[in-house]
């Protein structure tokens, strides 16, 4: 690309110095580039005309065309208004604009006939539209596009400064009249010949203003796949360099794995499990830094792969950490390890915000010294202070809960060699975005539970039944179960009707006078939530009232009963998370949702799904096409979402193509040096060392 696209925005015609600072303010438009890339999010199909008399509520928004009379202004001071009629043969539409009425007097004209645009509602049973676009009937303009762009904006620029979406049109139009000559072609001839693409220049022409739904369509796909196709090359040569330059230590003497399996291990691991097992150990013996993602379904036993990992780790001379995003999880994690270790002969060690003073300073000894060969513990590992002798193994539980520079932090505790590195997740991530945040990892998945665990049935229960859900509490703690019950705020909000969790303790309490209850939220000290915690642990009590707070991690067998309150508020990836509280033991579990009768679409889909199954993969599918992939993940921290056109709740399939040509290209032609792929190098070449977005104009 030529040094066009950095270009100002203030010199392209009609923009100037004031608005181009509004545009980087608030749409964070700066060059030609950023405006060329400012892609439409829908189009009008401005072919189509309703008569007046077909008007209704459910219609989108739709275009009538018809002669202007009446037009008045009514109210005083803020709530004037203009009012105007529309009539055709059929019928007469009201319009009504709220804002900008002034400038409206001048423009809008009795007896003028207009292109009516908006969206219709009915109002005492005559149609009516608020804030339509009027264009005037004139001749069409040859070689004008009918699939009208649609850009986002602001209400400030909207309605203070009248940059619309028809003012970025026209700025658009203006900047591709001079731009196709500087528009270089970013992929390699064979890639647009096997794929069928559409060139470049053509294809940034038909997104913008297409001649028709097929010609956008193809315009679409070519951005996409180029887009996801520098996402996934970028990826892939991480991975390939870091096999090539990052060393690992090799751990192949594994005498005490043997022993565990022959002597200690209480139970036979799932194929599933002996698989991943069997990756890893195939990664300690390449000499390369690992770098892997376990996913693993809440329950399905990644801990005892973590263990093994790190025993494989202390059986060859190397130390292992296991970091963990809360004080619950790593003790939970601490107190499960801690047995086998024991068992073994292992030193293993437990350090977190709590961790009294002379503890730590006897742990950091241990660990200098190399005695100490397995640490479990939260955020307080990255602490300076914390050195190991020889650190060959990182573990990170729940790892998008870490930044990317709390990780590179652990990394950095070996100067000598990388550390291998195990990622591990219970929450389900659906391939697609697996394949875009951790492409770069090699991918294992437990997608199977431990024999003896029983589906846990859910139900979706209204709150008229809650008498009913009551007594079947009642009856499943006199079996000597054990309840949660869930709600998503501490205190009663004003805006939002949910039950809350001061009021819930009340009322539950008031329903079992005869049990003892626990309650735990996110505004407790951790050692009071330690406190009734353990309560429950020990069925001291037999309900836990709590927030979100148990959603990660807390492993309590007996309890077999999760009732989720106000469950229409929560995301799907949470409902799944929570209701893998239960399930742990040899009984039979239940997870009930309680709701109020007034769903929304979304939350009724939400409610369905986790009725109606219980694969973690198949609700994140769901839960990415609900909410959108940068919702799900927290991914502004990844950097790697920074997508201009490509969605990847939809674009599963030019996805795959793209990761599969990506990886041919780089098995062909890793220096990409070969004559055919000159225009990616070129292209890669002209973007800054730091971009993100490999597709994205430079």
């Amino acid at each position: 690309m030529s040094n066009f696209f950095n270009i100002k925005l203030e010199n392209l015609r009609g923009v100037g110095t004031q608005r181009a600072q509004l545009l980087q303010k608030e749409l964070n438009l700066f060059t030609y580039g950023d405006l060329i890339q400012r892609y439409p999010f829908r189009y009008l199909d401005r072919t189509q005309f309703y008569t007046i008399a077909d008007l209704h509520d459910d219609l989108p928004f739709v275009q009538v065309k018809g002669v202007l009379r009446n037009r008045e202004v009514l109210g005083e001071g803020p709530k004037q208004r203009l009012v105007a009629k529309v009539a055709d043969a059929s019928g007469e539409l009201e319009l009504v604009w709220f804002k900008g009425v002034k400038y409206l007097q001048t423009v809008v004209r009795n007896h003028q006939e207009y292109i009516v645009f908006g969206k219709p509602t009915m109002f005492n049973g005559r149609p009516q539209m608020a804030h339509p676009e009027l264009e005037e009937v004139t001749e069409a303009k040859p070689g004008q596009s009918f699939l009208q762009p649609v850009y986002n904006t602001t209400e400030k620029l909207k309605n203070y400064h009248r940059i619309d979406s028809k003012a970025l049109a026209r700025l658009v139009a203006d900047l591709l009249k001079i731009a196709p000559p500087h528009i270089s072609e970013s992929l390699s001839p064979a890639l647009i010949q096997h794929y069928g693409l559409m060139s470049k220049v053509d294809a940034l022409l038909q997104i913008h203003f297409p001649q028709s739904p097929e010609l956008l369509q193809a315009a679409r796909f070519r951005l996409k796949f180029e887009e996801l196709f520098y996402v996934q090359l970028k990826l892939l040569r991480q991975r390939d360099q870091r096999k090539v330059e990052l060393a690992g230590q090799i751990f192949r003497e594994v005498p005490s794995l043997v022993d565990f399996y022959k002597n200690h291990l209480p139970f036979d691991l799932t194929g599933a499990q002996k698989r991943v097992i069997h990756d890893i150990y195939k990664d300690f013996c390449a000499g390369k830094q690992m770098n892997r993602l376990l996913q693993g379904d809440v329950g399905s036993g990644k801990t005892i792969v973590a263990f093994i990992a790190m025993l494989m780790a202390a059986d060859n001379g190397a130390q292992s950490c296991l970091m963990a995003p809360t004080e619950i999880l790593a003790d939970q994690h601490y107190a499960g390890l801690k047995a086998y270790a024991d068992q073994l002969g292992i030193q293993i060690g437990k350090l977190t915000g709590s961790t009294r003073t002379a503890a730590r300073r006897e742990l950091h000894e241990e660990l200098r010294a190399g005695r100490m060969h397995m640490l479990v513990g939260t955020h307080a590992l990255l602490e300076d202070v914390v050195q190991f002798r020889n650190l060959g193994l990182t573990i990170m539980d729940e790892q998008h809960r870490f930044g990317v520079a709390q990780r590179s932090k652990l990394w950095q505790k070996n100067p000598h060699v990388i550390p291998h590195v195990l990622v591990m997740t219970a929450t389900p991530i659906p391939r697609t975005l697996a394949m875009t945040l951790y492409g770069d990892l090699d991918v294992s998945v437990i997608d199977e539970l431990p024999a003896g665990r029983k589906p846990i049935v859910t139900v979706h229960r209204y709150d008229a039944n809650r008498l009913k859900v009551f007594q079947f509490l009642r009856d499943q703690i006199n079996l000597d179960r054990q309840v949660y019950i869930v709600y998503p705020l501490i205190e009663e909000s004003e805006t939002l009707d949910y039950k809350d969790l001061t009021d819930g303790y009340e009322s539950v309490a008031r329903a079992f006078p005869e049990f003892q209850i626990s309650i735990v939220h996110g505004r407790m000290r951790a050692e009071e939530k330690d406190f009734e915690m353990q309560r429950f642990i020990k069925k001291e009590t037999q309900i836990m009232v709590a927030t979100t707070v148990i959603e990660v991690g807390v492993n309590v067998p007996n309890a077999s009963v999760m009732v989720i309150e106000s469950s229409e508020r929560f995301g799907l990836s949470q409902l799944h998370q929570l209701r893998g509280r239960v399930g742990r033991g040899a009984d039979q579990s239940y997870c009930i949702l309680m709701s109020g009768y007034k769903l929304s679409k979304d939350s009724r889909t939400r409610l369905e799904t986790m009725v109606r199954t219980n694969n973690g993969f198949e609700i994140a599918d769901i839960d990415l096409k609900l909410r959108g992939p940068g919702d799900l993940m927290g991914t502004q921290q990844s950097g790697v979402l920074d997508l201009l056109i490509a969605d990847l709740a939809k674009d599963g399939r030019i996805l795959t193509e793209s990761r599969a040509a990506a990886q041919q290209l780089l098995s062909e032609d890793p220096g990409l040096s070969q004559p055919e792929n000159l225009n990616i190098r070129r292209h890669i070449e002209s973007l800054p060392a730091t971009a993100v977005n490999w597709s994205r104009i430079s």
